[in-house]
């Protein structure tokens, strides 16, 4: 017979804020100051230990040991106990990162100068630290969902959303990131080898069930999609009340590929005139009054007359089934109307998953590490990563700088100690 599954120990560890290292040093001389202090700091951010399933509460805290960190120059790390259920705790200092032998200052810089565009082993040399390591701790941060980071940071979750999956090479196979992005909040960063509607549909699920069980009355309203069948079929399988609209920009760019044996002049003047007719489109305030059916249909046949019939008879084809999907944009003033934010994301993972070969490792482990890239997007702000102009070639934008604390906040809220 075989043995019985062990059961995971839940991580109780407490990453506690103690302002600088010799106010940490000060409190270890005195155990109850100690206890006091991490019983305020926990109090503060309004979280509850994680106790045993059977404590009732009613307990307190109290020391119980403590151990040398030997490979951080013997630092002494405490842990507290509850009076009731016995829970441990560890209590882990904010100059200290769980499991890592680099400091939190260190793993900062390494992680904005990778986000800014250097490579894994550019970093490991500036920094000091393997590329293996800076590439764990990527991996690290990807082990937390995405959807529970982002809405104990105070986000609500999104009502209209953008989906698309956008496709990248691990080794020679072709593989798919579906992705959701929000505004230039990232919610969801998938992994798939295939691009069917099935693994799309998982893929897009683990949103769904993150979401869900944050809120349970959560319901997306609207999903603007660039009109691939697979994705449609996720979303309303997914989301069978959401509303599905389709990309103007697609469709722009999309048009002069309906359009065979013309000038390559003609096709510029169709796409043209084209973009003005969606424009003036979003321009008015109803779509009965704008007749936008009644608009495709004689540019439709403008098309014919311009570029031949079979030109015109596919143009008019192509309207007949994606225009329902336009009307959804215009109708909604809320409902996003391009996808470029969401190209934008996927272009600034894709230029990072070039630079880390972990993800072209058949073992590697490509959906933490997508997560991990997908929440240093949306923790590190474009100005920040500006700071990086001069080594990887991006500019700098605007004038506001986040404080220097943020990797703190990141590591705070993605600790595994609370619930």
């Amino acid at each position: 017979m075989g043995a019985a599954a062990k059961p995971t120990r839940g991580n109780r560890t407490i990453t506690v804020d103690f302002r600088n290292e010799a106010t940490y040093f000060r409190l270890l001389a005195d155990g109850k100051a100690f206890v006091e202090c991490v019983l305020a700091f926990v109090l503060s951010l309004g979280f509850q230990l994680k106790h045993m399933a059977t404590c009732r509460g009613g307990g307190c805290l109290t020391r119980h040991s403590h151990y040398m960190r030997v490979r951080l120059g013997g630092l002494t790390i405490w842990r507290v106990q509850c009076t009731t259920c016995k829970a441990v705790f560890t209590v882990l200092p904010h100059f200290v990162l769980r499991y890592r032998q680099m400091r939190p200052e260190v793993a900062r810089d390494a992680l904005l100068a990778t986000h800014g565009g250097l490579s894994l082993e550019l970093c490991a040399v500036l920094y000091q630290i393997s590329p293996m390591a800076l590439y764990r701790l990527v991996c690290a941060l990807g082990h937390h969902s995405m959807v529970r980071v982002l809405t104990r940071c105070g986000l609500p979750l999104p009502t209209y959303v953008l989906a698309d999956e956008k496709h990248s090479r691990c080794l020679t196979a072709k593989v798919y990131l579906p992705t959701i992005v929000c505004g230039r909040v990232i919610w969801h960063l998938g992994y798939t080898e295939e691009a069917s509607a099935a693994a799309f549909t998982q893929s897009y699920g683990v949103f769904q069930r993150a979401a869900a069980q944050q809120e349970p009355s959560y319901r997306v309203q609207g999903v603007l999609i660039d009109g691939f069948d697979s994705t449609a079929k996720s979303m309303r399988t997914l989301f069978p009340r959401a509303r599905l609209g389709n990309c103007l920009r697609h469709a722009i760019n999309k048009l002069p590929g309906k359009l065979t044996a013309i000038t390559s002049s003609v096709r510029k003047t169709l796409r043209s005139q084209f973009h003005t007719l969606l424009y003036r489109a979003r321009q008015r305030k109803g779509l009965r009054v704008f007749a936008l059916g009644q608009k495709l249909r004689r540019f439709a046949d403008h098309v014919a007359t311009t570029a031949g019939t079979a030109n015109g008879k596919r143009v008019r084809q192509w309207f007949h089934d994606k225009k329902a999907g336009w009307y959804v944009v215009l109708e909604d003033p809320q409902m996003p109307v391009t996808s470029t934010l969401l190209d934008q994301a996927h272009n600034t993972i894709e230029r990072k998953l070039f630079a880390m070969k972990g993800f072209h490792h058949p073992d590697g482990s490509q959906q933490a590490l997508l997560n991990g890239l997908a929440l240093l997007y949306n923790f590190v702000p474009y100005q920040r990563r500006a700071q990086h102009a001069g080594q990887c070639g991006v500019e700098v934008e605007g004038g506001t700088v986040p404080t220097r604390d943020w990797f703190l906040n990141l590591q705070i809220l993605t600790s595994g100690g609370f619930r």
